[in-house]
């Protein structure tokens, strides 16, 4: 069975709605676990782009495909930088 890809344009706007909130939800998790590790700068612009997309995640939602898929790309280029400098997941986000 060969499954359909869909790209940003194919989504409903509920659906590019939910990627936005989702993929500041994944920004959010980076930006705790960086704060963890010391990495506070990292943490800042992080927690600030989450904010930033879960905030207007209705009008990129809304407005041109190539906006929201350029604004996908950055975040997704953070997380994947983040992962690269941290390649091991925290066991424990303690803070002493």
């Amino acid at each position: 069975m060969e499954e359909k890809i869909k790209t940003i344009k194919d989504l409903s706007i509920e659906e590019r709605e939910e990627a936005f909130v989702d993929i500041a939800r994944i920004l959010e998790d980076a930006a705790r676990e960086a704060f963890v590790e010391g990495n506070r700068n990292f943490a800042a612009f992080s927690t600030n782009m989450a904010e930033a997309i879960r905030v207007n995640a209705d009008e990129l939602a809304r407005d041109k495909p190539q906006n929201a898929e350029h604004v996908i790309h950055q975040a997704v280029a953070m997380v994947a930088q983040f992962k690269t400098m941290h390649p091991y997941r925290l066991v424990s986000r303690a803070i002493h």
